[in-house]
């Protein structure tokens, strides 16, 4: 089946390299923890929950089965590398927020990760076209050290922010820190503005 593919309005800007960037031929992989294990799919969930009116918990192949669209973004790293024209696959956000339908007073959402990583975001961004859960990655299923079983790709932020083995999507009234942005990490991390650090 032919999917739906967006090409991210980031790849478009004519100032398409942030500040301080230069371009790689492919991600650098980064993770918190020295391993990362063979997660047991069986037992997965991925569930939202906290300010919304319709809690979700869904299987792997559940939302394997979910409307789903290719993205081709370029891919921006704190660490001043940029990578071209990536294509991921997978559930906009934004479907999943009309499913479980944010309360009024949902500003914010914190990411939960297989590892132990998190990261906040504005939920405004989830809203965005070319957010995605995306489960494969150069249309093959997204490899164990770059997000398996799901990654969080948010292009105009700092990669960051586009979390890792997620299993969670908490949305919050307030801000709260994630993993790195309680090390100094920008709250928001907007690559064109270089908001890296505190």
């Amino acid at each position: 089946m032919d999917r739906k593919r967006i090409v991210s309005d980031i790849n478009l800007r004519e100032d398409r390299l942030p500040p301080g960037q230069r371009w790689i031929s492919a991600p650098i992989v980064y993770d918190i923890v020295d391993h990362i294990p063979d997660w047991d799919m069986e037992s997965y969930r991925f569930k939202v929950w906290g300010e919304v009116e319709n809690p979700l918990e869904l299987t792997y192949t559940q939302i394997l089965s979910m409307p789903s669209v290719e993205l081709l973004a370029d891919f921006h790293c704190v660490t001043r590398w940029s990578v071209k024209d990536v294509l991921w696959e997978g559930v906009q956000t934004r479907y999943i927020l009309e499913l479980v339908k944010p309360k009024t007073h949902a500003n914010f959402v914190l990411l939960h990760c297989l590892e132990g990583y998190t990261t906040n975001l504005p939920l405004s961004y989830l809203w965005e076209e070319d957010s995605l859960l995306a489960f494969k990655m150069q249309g093959k299923p997204i490899p164990k050290e770059h997000g398996y079983p799901l990654r969080l790709v948010v292009p105009k932020l700092y990669a960051w922010k586009s979390a890792k083995y997620v299993w969670g999507m908490e949305l919050l009234r307030e801000d709260v820190p994630g993993f790195w942005e309680q090390r100094g990490y920008n709250m928001r991390g907007d690559p064109w503005r270089e908001e890296r650090y505190w």
